[in-house]
């Protein structure tokens, strides 16, 4: 599925502070921001909604197979079946 942008705004010196504590945490502002609107996605949008484009995305992403290789009309027979003997001679 294609990616949205946002853009949101912020006083540069509360996000200098933000970005500061945010890497003590071993954290950055762009992970908790995708963090908090994937659970703003998931407390807005009905579940049964969440789960139909779920099921897209998997669908799409999914590779399409390859298509068989054709075979000839014109097989190549194999060799004949030799006849059986079951041990009894043919009575002429």
């Amino acid at each position: 599925m294609e990616k949205s942008e946002l853009t949101l705004s912020l006083d540069s010196e509360r996000m200098c502070a933000l970005a500061f504590y945010l890497a003590k945490e071993d954290s950055t502002v762009q992970s908790k921001m995708e963090e908090a609107l994937g659970l703003l996605y998931e407390r807005t949008v009905p579940e049964a909604v969440r789960e139909y484009l779920d099921a897209k995305v998997v669908s799409a992403s999914r590779p399409k197979r390859p298509p068989r290789p054709s075979r000839s009309k014109t097989a190549v027979p194999g060799p004949a079946a030799a006849p059986v003997n079951d041990g009894r001679e043919d009575s002429v």
